[in-house]
């Protein structure tokens, strides 16, 4: 759903899903995951769209392989992701919008573990964010609540008072969970289009402005 020309309400804080939304990682991740799923006989095509907006541990988990060891398995898929960052960039317009934002106003929050996205983010040129939250921080990743939670959290404000990017499905699941305001990127696909959110293509067009109570208004194209 395309959002038309206007400013969304005021945010304590902007909360940024990574791979997808503010970068562009879909193509590494699918080379890794393809080849992954390719030696345990699954059907790739059916099974690659279910791995976005997932902790790759819950991705194996979710597959249906009852002989393996999810967690060795993830922490292969790890090593193997962390290896290949080819083709890695920004979403047009992600690096301006973010490093115009106030840095203790904004989070990237994600189901890549730490170091992956760290290595991701420094691949596409991004500014490292002050507050990071990552698939290892949380038991439960999305489309469970807890890691925008705790990125609220970790910016000293409430989830139900931030506004959330997001690109997956799973991710807009979590962010509606903490009743937060959504904005899907459909810049790599459009899988979350349909959810009655607004949608733009990437930050082209997009600013922010700080108000005199220090909340943050976003205009969107």
């Amino acid at each position: 759903m395309a959002h038309p020309s206007t400013a969304h309400p005021a945010f304590d804080a902007l909360l940024f899903d990574m791979d997808g939304t503010v970068l562009t990682s879909i193509a590494a991740a699918e080379r890794v995951w393809t080849q992954w799923a390719n030696r345990h006989g699954l059907d790739v095509a059916a099974f690659l769209p279910t791995i976005h907006g997932k902790r790759a541990i819950d991705s194996v988990r979710d597959s249906g392989l009852t002989d393996i060891d999810p967690q060795a398995e993830a922490e292969a898929i790890l090593e193997a992701e962390i290896a290949d960052v080819a083709g890695i960039e920004p979403i047009t317009g992600a690096a301006d919008f973010l490093g115009g934002l106030p840095r203790d106003r904004w989070a990237i929050v994600t189901s890549a573990s730490r170091r992956l996205a760290e290595r991701r983010i420094e691949a596409a040129g991004l500014p490292q964010p002050d507050t990071l939250v990552a698939g290892d921080d949380v038991t439960r990743g999305k489309p469970a609540p807890d890691a925008f939670r705790l990125g609220a959290e970790r910016l000293g404000v409430s989830a139900d008072r931030c506004l959330i990017f997001e690109d997956a499905i799973a991710g807009v699941q979590a962010a509606e969970a903490v009743g937060a305001a959504v904005v899907v990127i459909t810049a790599l696909h459009s899988a979350a289009r349909d959810t009655g959110h607004p949608s733009i293509l990437d930050y082209r067009g997009v600013s922010s402005q700080v108000q005199s109570d220090g909340r943050l208004r976003i205009h969107l194209p």
